[in-house]
């Protein structure tokens, strides 16, 4: 057995520790890093929070535990201090996601506490370019507007479902979603073709740092697909996401989703990690 070491709870006197180790790898850790540059690590703001390994100074991986899980850096002994912590405190999180290794690792250690998960994504490719597509883009794909909220709703959950595999509505009504689904409105990072009031294609920029961002949320309505939108959709998101946020583009997607990993492809993205995520 290896010999763990306690992890702790990190605070704002960390930020600038915490920033250096997640900026070591900024694809794979743009959701934690985006968390932490926009409202620091205090857990009320944090909404959870951030577990360290390692002494002050000599931070080594850290783990976001807030409505997801998602392991940093984390080797087999700082995966175990945070299994033993997650253990104790029991399970508040939707969902374990990250670096495979980390995981897989980490829910090994997690089962046999939290029993069965709804569902295991084993691979999920990470995908990302640094170049504008070479696929022409949609001219008519655009940011949405705030006054067009309840005509992206809807394809918002459809996308969620589908991806999922449960309603975002269930549990709060939807409350905590619709307010997610206007806040990326708002602050401009959700994308959309939308012909006579009908979603065609849409895509969230969900993760924005100084180094890279995260597309989420890529949906072509089904009755319209097989018919290039994705491609000309993800082509002009790429393009305005380089332009307004950040030089490295990324997203990450399920290893059986054949027809979406080559879309991505096409537009340019390449794999540069694996991740796997446990749905509660």
């Amino acid at each position: 057995m290896l010999r763990t070491s306690a992890s702790r709870v990190l605070d704002d006197s960390d930020r600038d520790e915490v920033l250096a180790l997640l900026d070591s790898d900024p694809v794979a850790n743009v959701f934690v890093s985006s968390r932490v540059r926009a409202v620091g690590l205090n857990p009320a703001r944090l909404g959870g929070q951030m577990w360290g390994f390692g002494p002050r100074g000599g931070l080594v991986s850290l783990c976001y535990a807030g409505a997801n899980m998602v392991p940093v850096n984390a080797g087999p002994e700082a995966v175990h201090a945070f299994a033993d912590r997650a253990r104790k405190q029991g399970r508040r999180c939707s969902s374990i996601v990250g670096p495979v290794d980390a995981v897989s690792l980490l829910w090994e250690r997690l089962e046999p506490h939290w029993g069965r998960a709804r569902a295991i994504r084993w691979a999920q490719p990470v995908m990302a370019t640094t170049h504008r597509s070479p696929v022409p883009p949609d001219p008519l794909v655009r940011r949405v507007r705030p006054e067009e909220f309840d005509i992206l709703l809807p394809a918002c959950v459809a996308m969620f479902t589908e991806e999922v595999g449960v309603s975002p509505n269930l549990g709060d009504g939807g409350a905590l979603y619709r307010t997610r689904v206007a806040e990326l409105i708002r602050i401009g990072r959700s994308y959309a073709r939308i012909d006579d009031g009908k979603v065609v294609f849409k895509a969230e920029v969900g993760a924005v740092t100084p180094h890279a961002c995260q597309i989420q949320g890529v949906w072509v309505a089904p009755e319209l697909r097989g018919r290039g939108h994705a491609a000309a959709g993800m082509s002009a998101v790429v393009d305005a996401a380089m332009a307004c946020f950040a030089p490295v583009v990324s997203l990450y997607v399920n290893d059986y989703n054949g027809s979406a990993r080559a879309v991505y492809r096409k537009v340019g993205f390449h794999e540069v990690d694996t991740f796997m995520s446990v749905l509660f």
